[in-house]
């Protein structure tokens, strides 16, 4: 083999080596990270690919996280990608709670995803609640019906309501978490966020049809029901 030959398989060779260090060693991503202001180290990075946890997935969700002046740890990110968790929604509906003062931290944020909860869309709906269109409502009585909600459970757990007639639930949320309480079924439309500590009144017509309708908090999970008469 000619020198020239020799110089351009090692050239090769070079370059080989240069893109697998390169893989293995993400310096570009860890260089995007450093001015982004986001610590994390360069083994760090090579232990993630080691553990199948796709680097730029973490350090973009802690870039995203950090502009957005939240503070991110990098070894919590990376356990719950290995539990299965959706990080992207979870930076995101940290950044949307916080711009909103809602009081979510990771650890609530990543049990909600875990739930198999879109807690992205929990924190949306909680900022923007959805309540259903019913036929106008002429009267209702003085006095509601009063739900207490919590983490552990919803006060009283059932009421009872009359067919077709109005219906006008006082909700409160008793602790200083994020409440979103969704009917389900033919109510699936029904819906009313509180963040902690706040009251919010829902007035609606009960079903015509006899029968329990279920209800939700989408985010603890606690459950009761309406029953119509």
């Amino acid at each position: 083999m000619s020198s020239v030959g020799i110089t351009l398989m090692w050239i090769a060779i070079g370059i080989v080596g240069l893109f697998i260090l390169l893989w293995f060693f993400p310096i570009t991503l860890w260089f995007q990270a450093l001015i982004s202001g986001v610590r994390v180290s360069l083994i760090q990075l090579v232990l993630m690919r080691w553990r199948k946890v796709p680097p730029s997935t973490i350090v973009m969700a802690m870039i995203t996280g950090t502009k957005a002046g939240l503070k991110m740890d990098v070894n919590a990110m990376e356990a719950h990608y290995l539990a299965k968790g959706n990080i992207i929604k979870v930076v995101n509906a940290l950044i949307s709670a916080d711009k909103a003062n809602i009081p979510l931290d990771f650890k609530m944020a990543a049990a909600i995803d875990l739930a198999g909860r879109d807690v992205f869309e929990a924190v949306q709906m909680s900022v923007n609640p959805k309540v259903i269109n019913t036929p106008p409502v002429s009267a209702v009585a003085k006095d509601g019906i009063q739900l207490n909600v919590s983490r552990q459970e919803i006060v009283p757990p059932e009421f009872t309501v009359k067919a077709g007639q109005p219906v006008i639930l006082k909700v409160s949320a008793v602790d200083q978490w994020t409440h979103i309480l969704v009917f389900d079924g033919n109510l699936s439309g029904l819906t009313i966020g509180l963040n902690g500590g706040e009251n919010k009144v829902l007035v609606f017509n009960a079903p015509e049809k006899a029968g329990e309708y279920p209800f939700h908090d989408d985010i603890f999970g606690v459950a009761g029901k309406m029953i119509v008469q």
